[in-house]
C-alpha cells in the first residue's frame, strides 16, 4: 500500500457525512483557478462523452458550450448535488467508508475530481475504481490548489508541500495498473505565492494531475 495508517489519519475523525451534512453553496477556489480548470476540460473532454464528476458539489466547472451525453455526479451532500444543473444523475456515498463505485466497468470517458483528492483515506482503492469504470483511452483529471478543510485532509496531504502533493497524486496514478504515465499541468503565480507567505490575498495556485486508461 502506498500510505501507512498514520498518513491516512485526519484531525477530525468523525464520520464525513456529518461534516458535509449542511450544504455549502460556495466555490472553494478563486475565479482564476476555475477559468484554468474549465479551459483544461475544454481541451481534454470530448463532446457527447460520458463524464463522472467524483466528489462533486453544486457546480462542476464544465464548459457551458460543450454538450455531454451523460454527466454523473457523486458527492456527500444531496442538496448541493441537486442544485448542480450539469448533472443528469447523482448519488451520495462516503468513499472513505465504501470506496467501491456503483458503476459499470468501462462505462465513462472521463472521471473528474476537483479540490477533493486530499480527503481520500483509501486513495489506492478509489483510483483502482476510477480505472475500472473508465473506457480504454478515457481520461481521469484530479485538480487541486492549496486550500483544504484542514481538519478533514489526510496527514500525508497536510504535512506535505505543494510539490509533495503533486507527487503524491502522481503516485496514486502510477501505482494503479492500467493508467498511462501521469501528466501534470500547473499555474502558480510567483507574486501570489509571496503574498500568501505573508498572509496576504493572492491567486490560488492551480494543479491538475491526469492520466489515461490504457
Amino acid at each position: 500500500m502506498l500510505l501507512d495508517a498514520t498518513q491516512r489519519t485526519k484531525l477530525d475523525p468523525s464520520n464525513d457525512l456529518l461534516f458535509y451534512d449542511a450544504p455549502r453553496f460556495v466555490t472553494h477556489v478563486d475565479e482564476g483557478f476555475i477559468e484554468q480548470l474549465t479551459q483544461l476540460y475544454r481541451d481534454r473532454l470530448s463532446p457527447n462523452s460520458r463524464v463522472l464528476d467524483l466528489m462533486s458539489s453544486w457546480v462542476s466547472h464544465l464548459p457551458s458550450e460543450v454538450a455531454f451525453d451523460h454527466v454523473e455526479g457523486h458527492g456527500m451532500n444531496a442538496e448541493e448535488l441537486a442544485r448542480n444543473k450539469r448533472l443528469d444523475h447523482y448519488f451520495v456515498q462516503n468513499l472513505n467508508e465504501t470506496p467501491q463505485l456503483p458503476l459499470e466497468d468501462a462505462s465513462f470517458d472521463a472521471v473528474l475530481n476537483t479540490v477533493s483528492v486530499q480527503y481520500l483515506q483509501q486513495p489506492e482503492q478509489v483510483f483502482a475504481e476510477v480505472r475500472r469504470i473508465l473506457k480504454p483511452g478515457g481520461i481521469a483529471i484530479f485538480s487541486f490548489s492549496n486550500r483544504m478543510f484542514y481538519q478533514k485532509a489526510i496527514a500525508a496531504w497536510r504535512d506535505g508541500t505543494e510539490a509533495d502533493r503533486v507527487a503524491l497524486v502522481q503516485q496514486y496514478f502510477a501505482q494503479t495498473p492500467g493508467f498511462s504515465q501521469p501528466e501534470v499541468q500547473s499555474k502558480v503565480s510567483a507574486v501570489s505565492s509571496v503574498f500568501q507567505l505573508f498572509g496576504m490575498p493572492g491567486g490560488d495556485p492551480f494543479y491538475a494531475v491526469m492520466a489515461t486508461a490504457q
